[in-house]
């Protein structure tokens, strides 16, 4: 499946460091930002099997717009824990889009009938489209911090309207340029408290097994989905460039068998590892339809399988890609530096 997406688009974005406005349309045209939203709220609601799928596809045309797509259609998902009225409304914003990150560096005051809103938050992918941005924040009544029943800091997730949202242009990294996570500030916005959610299967507002399905093993899939579709992308470009590139001894790398034994074993093994990725999530997503419980831990671990296969795929064969790959305007260097900007993502650590 190809979406259209020209390799100029794609390097464009990664000078301007931010998508180019024909990928921005074609995200929008095609309206990816809401396939996690509840279909009865104006979303598409799509099983999760087949969004990761299309995921790993959008990622293996451009790792950045596959980023930005991922990480904003996934907050969209948290519309099903939202009041159903809210998320509509939200969702009928035109070109919606949701943007966020995920780490409680805020607090949320307790005022009146709602809270106020103070922190700054770092990477939220997608920040310049975005026309929500969602939070987690610490919470707080006459200055004091809550605690839950444990003794622990309360934390609770929030949606908030761009309009009270600062951006700052902190994204400087070596790949995913265009997906522009840009950092972002609250100066103590008013948000009533109907922006505030818990995302937890018993606390979702929509129906469906997209809305039991729980949220880690929901994040790893995807996560890992995109490591997926930029490796094949890599070794796909690999594959070309070892088909043109000379062996010391004359025949071309591709014929060379040290070249040649390394590339067909990438290929077999992230083959074979996103068979059993993909026959995991049929599993898990089959027991969300028959209310039965997900086994997340065996998901997440074979997340982290494919991420490290993948891993290990890329730096095997970048040494025989030669001096094309390292230069900055190759669309193989690019795949590269997305890839390992990918990995580095918090949940995505190598296993022990």
């Amino acid at each position: 499946m190809s979406f259209g997406i020209a390799t100029e688009e794609c390097r464009a974005a990664d000078a301007a460091g931010w998508l180019t406005p024909a990928q921005q349309a074609l995200i929008h045209q095609r309206d990816w930002l809401r396939m996690l939203a509840p279909r009865a709220c104006g979303g598409a609601e799509l099983a999760l099997p087949e969004l990761v799928r299309l995921e790993e596809t959008i990622a293996q045309q451009d790792g950045s717009m596959g980023w930005v797509v991922t990480l904003c259609a996934g907050a969209g998902w948290f519309a099903g824990f939202l009041d159903p009225g809210l998320a509509r409304a939200i969702l009928a914003t035109p070109n919606v889009c949701l943007a966020g990150s995920g780490a409680p560096t805020g607090y949320a005051d307790r005022d009146g009938d709602g809270w106020r809103l103070v922190g700054r938050w770092d990477i939220a992918s997608g920040a310049p489209m975005a026309t929500h941005f969602t939070l987690n924040a610490v919470l707080r009544e006459h200055g004091t911090v809550l605690a839950d029943d444990a003794g622990k800091p309360r934390i609770r997730a929030f949606v908030v309207p761009a309009r009270h949202v600062t951006v700052e242009p902190t994204w400087r990294s070596i790949g995913l340029r265009a997906s522009a996570s840009h950092a972002y500030r609250i100066d103590g916005a008013w948000v009533p408290a109907d922006h505030a959610f818990t995302i937890e299967p018993a606390c979702a507002t929509a129906p469906g097994p997209l809305y039991r399905f729980p949220f880690m093993p929901l994040a790893y899939v995807t996560l890992a989905a995109n490591l997926l579709g930029m490796a094949r992308h890599f070794l796909a470009l690999a594959r070309a460039l070892l088909a043109t590139r000379r062996h010391p001894s004359g025949v071309a790398m591709l014929e060379a068998p040290s070249a040649a034994a390394r590339l067909a074993a990438a290929d077999a093994a992230v083959d074979a590892v996103r068979t059993r990725f993909y026959a995991r999530l049929d599993e898990a997503w089959a027991a969300a339809l028959a209310h039965s419980a997900v086994d997340g831990a065996a998901l997440q671990a074979v997340a982290l399988a494919l991420v490290e296969t993948c891993r290990t795929a890329v730096d095997t064969l970048y040494p025989f890609c030669g001096l094309q790959a390292a230069h900055g305007d190759s669309a193989i260097n690019r795949v590269w530096r997305d890839f390992h900007t990918a990995t580095q993502h918090a949940l995505l650590l190598p296993e022990d």
